[in-house]
This record gives structure tokens, sequence and C-alpha cells, in this order.
């Protein structure tokens, strides 16, 4: 088969075009014939050297999947609903950017009444994480507020929606102002330049000073001290990225008289039965947005297979707003 390889570690010309033997389902397991291979930031930082696969996952990148079921454990699949020639979309611990790719049954879902390979092939990986972090990990409730740092980005995208679904006001940073009127378009309540706004002073302005009850932070460092700034009593930061590096101080002092949380999590290490969940709570809940349409994947542009190089800078010029998305 065809697959996108990382030749060595670098630049995205490292990102070479192919031949791999075909991956083979085990137990568990379901393979599927990729349309469309999804395209993420960690993609990026394990093509630099920054993000190793996890132990036993493929070493080619890519982390979501969308097309047919090939073959698989006939067993499991009949228990999930699944059947040879259904067509899914998958959230994989590697191996996405391929022809063809195995994945666990329990992290398969149906591909959403409506919605093309390319759409399908755009949810796994920011859905998953959103509503892990933002609803499981944050603890959103409805009538809350949610602040997401790059409302532009493909988790940016999706945490809008869901939270907006969910019947939480949301505000997003993003750092243009055509990147703040398109999360406003997709639902967002208010927007924040970044570049031109101090996003600490326009929280406390829009919140009449009471503060945001989740904040979903992909860039931490410097940020975390503004953000705990930005929290209401009681509120939760959720780390998921590390863009503005490791570090950063914080006061203290704000988290334990607001009784502040501060928490993160990986998704990609974590077991199948925990990501299992993940797809259940999904397939019950949002999968009826999106067969409805009040929740649409936001796709930017596609590439073909052999243009991944391209893909990964347009990811690394961060100019996108949605997904990126490799087609086979």
């Amino acid at each position: 088969m065809r697959a996108v390889e990382i030749t060595s570690f670098g630049p995205p010309d490292v990102l070479r075009l192919g031949e791999r033997p075909m991956p083979v389902a085990g137990a568990g397991e379901l393979l599927i014939r990729v349309a469309a291979s999804g395209i993420n930031r960690p993609d990026v930082l394990q093509r630099k050297g920054h993000y190793a696969p996890p132990p036993g996952a493929s070493d080619l990148p890519g982390l979501e999947v969308a097309g047919v079921i090939e073959s698989g454990d006939a067993a499991a699949m009949a228990q999930a609903g699944l059947r040879v020639g259904d067509r899914v979309c998958a959230l994989v611990g590697g191996g996405g950017y391929a022809q063809w790719c195995v994945a666990p049954v329990e992290q398969c879902l149906p591909v959403p009444a409506g919605l093309t390979d390319v759409e399908a092939a755009a949810l796994p990986e920011t859905f998953f994480t959103v509503w892990s972090n933002v609803f499981d990990r944050g603890r959103l409730q409805p009538g809350e507020t949610l602040l997401v740092q790059g409302g532009s980005s493909g988790i940016g995208v999706t945490a809008i929606q869901l939270a907006r679904a969910w019947g939480a006001t949301v505000i997003v940073t993003a750092g243009s102002d055509d990147k703040c009127a398109a999360c406003l378009a997709l639902g967002a309540h208010h927007a924040i330049n970044y570049q031109t706004q101090d996003f600490v002073a326009e929280v406390q302005r829009i919140t009449d000073g009471k503060g945001v009850d989740v904040v979903l932070d992909m860039v931490s460092g410097s940020y975390v001290a503004r953000e705990v700034q930005c929290l209401a009593e009681d509120g939760r930061l959720v780390i998921i990225a590390l863009q503005g590096g490791t570090q950063g101080e914080f006061n203290a002092g704000l988290v334990l008289r607001r009784r502040l949380t501060i928490t993160g999590s990986t998704l990609r290490p974590r077991p199948v039965v925990f990501k299992g969940a993940i797809a259940r709570a999904l397939r019950a809940q949002v999968w009826p947005w999106l067969a409805s349409g009040a929740v649409r994947p936001v796709i930017y542009t596609t590439f073909m297979a052999q243009d991944a190089a391209k893909a990964h800078a347009l990811m690394e010029s961060s100019q996108h707003i949605g997904k990126i998305v490799l087609t086979w």
C-alpha cells in the first residue's frame, strides 16, 4: 500500500510517499480502506521528533481516518453494530496517513448521515479531545461560560460548536479579525483578537467581572497565569497542548481563594477502553447533532496524499480556519 512516511525528523519536506506492507487487523480490531486522513498538530510534532508514537502503534503519522471497513474481528464488530462495507471514521494511535489502516473497533464510529469521507475524517481527533477535556474533565454545564484559546483551530471550531449546542456561552481568542469573524459565524458568542486586545481584560468586561467557568488552553506557558485571572469561582483550567512552553508561574493565592482546578491531559497514550467510552458518549450525544446539521465539521482545504508536506506547511503557518485533510 501507499503511505506517507517520515523519512527523518525535520521540516515538512521530510514527508514522502512510500510503500508499506498492508496492516492486518487483530483481535478487537478492524481494517479500514482509507479515503481521507485528518491532519493534526501532534502529526507535526511527531514529524519533528517531539512526539513519539505510543508502544505498539504504527510509526506512520496520522491519528484519524475515514473510509470503508475491509475486514476485522467479526464478533467485536457485531457487538459494535458494524460490519464489512460500512463507512466509518476512527481515532487511531498512528498509521492514519496510509491507504489502509487498522483501528480498534471501540474507537470506530459510523459516518454520520449526510457527511462525506473528507468531513468524517475531520471528526475523531478533535471531537474525542474536546469531549474528553471540556465535558468530562472540565465538567462544562449548560449555562456556564467557556473560554477557548485558539478558536479558529481544528480543536477550537469543534469546541465552539459543541459547547454552543450544549447550552454554554462561548468566548474565543483568535489571531486576526477575520478569524474572530469566522468563530462568531460558527456560534461563538464573543471573539477576542489576542493580537490587539488583552484577553484577560476582555473576559472580565464580557462577564461583568465574574470570569469564565472553564478555559480550554492549547498554549500553556505564560498563558496559565493570565487564564487563572480569567476564571470564576470554582473554575476549571484544562491544558491540552504546550505551544507556549511547559513553564509558567501563576498566582496560587487565586487558586486557593477561588477554589480553582488546573488540570490537563493527552489522549493518544490512553487505553482503548478509555477512548471507547468517549466514542460511546459521542455517538449518543454528538452524532445526532451532526446528523441534524446543528454541528458540522469545518474543512479549510484538502491535499492529495503525495502533497502531505504542503499540508504540514499550511498547518504550521496557522493561516487556516478549521481542519486540513489528506485524500487518497
